[in-house]
């Protein structure tokens, strides 16, 4: 999409419209994927994202990474008020590395590169807060949430400390950047793994990776202990039930502490992309750093090794759950596609 030379409501409005409409394909309201598919997509683009494909697509498994990323942009780093480590407490750091089983389990890994603070893909296309913003947002924006209100909105006002990210206010134009160049990419990249896999099977299962702050579930406790995992499918309305009992019962016998739905639920790409319907089913788990991380440092820890090989085991037993449901399952998706 070529870059737009004013910044005036009518720039603003065509831009909005355009950002939407990348994150609403087609087959995701007409559950078929044959009439609308979602366009082909390089498997890198420097600095947006990272597709790692296993040698062969066994799996209706799509696997993602939306908030690992760590290449920090120029026009950040210039306009916050923070150093680099303060700034990197919002990542889901290494969890790139913590769900690099997905292709041993046959399924394709997608990574975001930049990071959650500079736009994240799990809000809204233009969830903002005015208060941020120097000149008038389009009237499609969200501009009054939960989210927005705790400064975590598309662009970050804050990052995991609360310390706020700028020293001045940005223009609408470099929000308009950052969803353009790197959120609205990212999205279609996910789209067409969601697409690739009901072209194949008639069903997807994505698994949405996240990690949490420990401080986030120091207080809530589980078995006497704070919580390891939380697993999100809107309170069973983004996926069938057998994958958050599969998962939960998996991490379980393990040994860690897991609870479902609180305090997170799911984020936007859960809300949005869950279709079960049209057999398209999303499960976001989040990952208590401490199991892990150095949070202070941000630097992985010997837990990170056993944790790898845990998460493999869970996508590994996922993947296996999604092929068996797409087997058993009248997909409508499928049935359109033959």
């Amino acid at each position: 999409m070529p870059a737009h030379d004013t910044n005036g409501p009518a720039a603003r409005d065509t831009a909005g419209a355009a950002a939407a409409a990348l994150i609403e394909p087609g087959f995701l309201s007409a559950g078929d994927v044959a009439l609308h598919p979602a366009p082909a997509v390089p498997d890198e683009i420097a600095g947006v994202y990272r597709i790692a494909r296993p040698a062969h697509c066994t799996s209706p498994l799509v696997v993602a990474s939306p908030h690992s990323g760590r290449i920090y942009p120029k026009d950040l780093l210039d306009a916050t008020r923070l150093g680099l480590l303060d700034l990197r407490s919002s990542e889901d750091s290494f969890m790139e590395q913590v769900l690099e089983g997905a292709n041993d389990a046959g399924a394709p890994l997608l990574t975001a590169l930049f990071p959650r603070v500079y736009v994240d893909v799990n809000r809204e296309p233009f969830e903002l807060d005015p208060a941020m913003f120097s000149d008038p947002l389009p009237d499609e924006a969200t501009t009054d949430s939960i989210r927005i209100s705790a400064g975590l909105g598309t662009i970050a006002r804050v990052v995991a400390n609360s310390e706020p990210v700028y020293g001045r206010k940005l223009t609408f134009r470099e929000a308009e950047h950052r969803i353009r160049d790197f959120y609205a990419p990212y999205h279609r990249a996910l789209q067409r793994l969601i697409a690739e896999a009901l072209e194949q099977f008639g069903f997807c299962l994505l698994v949405d990776g996240h990690s949490m702050p420990s401080s986030a579930v120091r207080h809530v406790r589980s078995e006497r202990r704070p919580i390891d995992i939380v697993l999100g499918d809107c309170h069973g309305v983004t996926a069938a039930a057998a994958f958050i009992e599969r998962a939960e019962d998996f991490f379980r016998e393990r040994h860690y502490t897991v609870r479902r739905n609180s305090p997170y639920a799911g984020g936007f790409v859960t809300r949005h992309y869950g279709r079960p319907g049209i057999g398209v089913h999303v499960l976001q788990i989040e990952i208590n750093r401490a199991l892990y991380m150095d949070e202070r440092r941000i630097e992985p820890l010997s837990g990170l090794t056993p944790l790898k090989r845990d998460i493999a085991g869970l996508l590994s037993a996922l993947s296996d759950s999604a092929r068996r449901m797409a087997e058993t399952e009248a997909a409508p998706v499928r049935a359109a596609a033959e």
